[in-house]
């Protein structure tokens, strides 16, 4: 067995490894608490273990796919990793790693079944990184949203439980556009396949044309809700703010999955890298714009929000703004600032959440609103951490969300109203700068009276070193922008590269035949598809 095969047959891991760990964990005592954390911490790190291995398994550009059942698609179900999938892997691996530890520290004991949630939202955001077909991508869109709902209300609280009514009643209706979506393009084009329907999709006729962009339209709304686009963002500070700090951290990569499907499907189904007219094409004119206001909603947020939960949460609005008018560029340089600003993001926003958690808890009276309180222990080193996660999150060098905002200015320059992109994003900066000054400024100098919080001697170390380990992987983001640049722009060609898709998931038959109007019956329409076993093989 060659080193690709060996790679081919763990594909399958990053679903089933969760799957497993949180069966487990469910069916134990909740007073096997420590059992738990253990069979949770050990079960991450070989997640984060198989992540990295699938990623090295496609740095050599070749994209790969794993056909359950061994039925070939699209007949069965397929998952496929590329560059991009495994990027993302990695990135989901680390950071539930981070915030599991973080958890740990007391978090988890707040509820019931902690763990087996955290590991089913595992299942849900690997899953929908690595399949290779639309109907998955819902299903484990939705795998991933019943766990979010349940660590959403853990601990309890009635302001959770209202924010997680709303949070429920929102993705029900994406939910359901989603379904529509879904039957709309399997109606047009007979296949969800992700390869086959970027086959099928050019193929469509006339009088179908209408109602394959309907459908791709309902598509770009549906994630947009997941990405948090103004106007759809309104569920995100509510249900961010309300959420345990751990949770929070977390869902932090739950908006990029949003982020994620708009460029698998608009960038690799639906386009083909060039200026021909696709639905990729037909989409790119909404997303900017929106981008842009989200940006601006974003900002504003910040500086009109009077409590530091709310204040991370809208960060993350304002975050997904520039992701996502780098990812409108549909460009190799506009992903690649894209990619690079999406690694940068998910770990700034994560840090900023856990940040806050460990500064409200000292503050005993005044918790996290933006007013001036007591004095706080530790306040030197959590100071020191508040502002190096501030620098990372506005885009204030030597973090790595300065590079992330060159590259997005970079990418954007020359294009039609770029000077509007680079005044909203400039604006914005500074407008961030001064909101975060006075939070900062608020929280540690203007105190007075007793200080509050645990002592040295009782206070939890772990939570500061997780901030800490989260701040210095923002610092070796920048360090090492360079090759992280690099490997990103290949990793850009790759996503944006739908015949290298196709022919790795269909194989070079499929890509070679000329298209046709798939109102045309096949010649062989009426021959029904044999399972490998019985025809001789795969």
């Amino acid at each position: 067995m060659t080193v690709s095969e060996f790679a081919t047959s763990w594909i399958i891991a990053p679903t089933i490894l969760p799957a497993i760990t949180a069966a487990i964990l469910i069916l134990m005592r909740r007073s096997d608490i420590e059992v738990q954390r253990f069979l949770s911490v050990v079960s991450t790190l070989m997640l984060l273990g198989v992540a990295l291995f699938l990623y090295d398994a496609v740095n050599d550009g070749v994209t790969q796919a794993y056909r359950l059942g061994a039925w070939p698609a699209p007949f069965g179900i397929v998952l496929v990793i590329d560059r991009l999938s495994t990027t993302m892997l990695v990135l989901t691996a680390g950071l539930a790693l981070a915030v599991l530890l973080y958890a740990i520290a007391g978090w988890d004991r707040r509820g019931r079944h902690f763990h087996a949630l955290f590991h089913f939202q595992l299942l849900g955001l690997n899953g929908a990184f690595l399949t290779g077909d639309l109907f998955n991508l819902f299903v484990f869109f939705e795998v991933m949203l019943i766990a979010s709902y349940g660590l959403m209300l853990h601990g309890g609280g009635a302001k959770r439980l209202r924010a997680g009514f709303q949070y429920v009643a929102i993705n029900l209706i994406a939910s359901s556009l989603f379904l529509v979506a879904v039957g709309l393009i399997y109606g047009v084009t007979g296949t969800l396949n992700f390869a086959d329907l970027a086959v099928k999709a050019r193929a469509v006729s006339e009088n179908d044309q209408a109602l394959l962009q309907t459908g791709a339209i309902l598509l770009l709304l549906v994630f947009a809700i997941k990405a948090a686009f103004v106007p759809l963002h309104w569920w995100l500070p509510a249900t961010y703010a309300a959420a345990s700090a751990p949770v929070a951290a977390l869902f932090a990569i739950m908006t990029k999955v949003g982020a994620y499907a708009i460029v698998r499907i608009f960038g690799t189904v639906f386009g083909d890298g060039t200026e021909a007219e696709t639905l990729g094409s037909v989409v790119a004119p909404w997303v900017v714009p929106a981008a842009l206001v989200t940006l601006a909603v974003g900002t504003a947020g910040l500086l009109g929000t009077r409590r530091l939960l709310n204040f991370a949460a809208f960060s993350i609005v304002a975050s997904m703004g520039t992701l996502l008018i780098a990812i409108g560029q549909f460009s190799i340089d506009g992903l690649t600032a894209a990619l690079y600003y999406l690694v940068h993001s998910t770990i700034a926003g994560a840090a900023l959440f856990l940040i806050v958690d460990l500064i409200a808890a000292r503050r005993t009276v005044k918790l996290d609103a933006l007013i001036p309180g007591n004095p706080i222990s530790q306040a030197a080193i959590l100071g020191t951490l508040f502002f190096l996660v501030a620098i990372a999150v506005v885009g204030l060098p030597p973090l790595s969300g300065f590079v992330g905002k060159l590259l997005v200015l970079d990418a954007t320059y020359g294009v039609p109203r770029a000077w509007l992109i680079w005044a909203t994003i400039l604006v914005t900066s500074l407008m961030m700068t001064i909101a975060f000054a006075r939070a900062g400024s608020t929280i540690f100098w203007k105190t007075e009276g007793q200080t509050t919080g645990p002592g040295w001697e009782t206070a939890a170390i772990m939570p500061m070193v997780v901030v800490g380990l989260l701040v210095g992987a923002s610092l070796m983001l920048a360090v090492f922008a360079g090759p992280a640049v690099k490997a990103l722009h290949a990793t850009a060609e790759q996503a944006l590269d739908t015949q290298a898709y196709v022919r790795a998931v269909l194989g070079s038959r499929e890509n070679t035949e000329p298209a046709r109007p798939i109102t045309e019956p096949a010649a062989d329409a009426d021959v029904m598809p044999v399972p490998p076993q019985e025809a001789g093989g795969d």
